[in-house]
Parts: structure tokens; C-alpha cells; sequence
């Protein structure tokens, strides 16, 4: 079963919008580790897959 890029991200947004609902303090965590795999995929894109 292969899960694509287009489908886990809209996922991820949901998941972290009710976190950050839920959970305010989340917000930095949240956009930090989103910038910080977005950032390594960019510079290794064999890592996305």
C-alpha cells in the first residue's frame, strides 16, 4: 500500500489544526517540526520517496 504525498498532507493540516485548537502552545512546536521536514525533503528530495 503506497500512501502519496497529495493524501498525507491535507491529513497532516487536520491533524494539526485540531492540536493547535485543542492545545495553543503547540502552535511553535507544530510549525517548527512542519519547517524543518519540509526543509530536509527539499534538500534531500530522494526522502520523500
Amino acid at each position: 500500500m503506497t500512501i502519496s504525498t497529495i493524501a498525507v498532507t491535507p491529513l497532516i493540516s487536520l491533524i494539526a489544526g485540531v492540536l493547535i485548537l485543542v492545545m495553543p502552545r503547540l502552535l511553535n512546536y507544530i510549525v517548527a517540526i512542519y519547517l524543518i521536514i519540509v526543509g530536509l525533503v527539499g534538500f534531500f528530495p530522494h526522502l520523500a520517496g
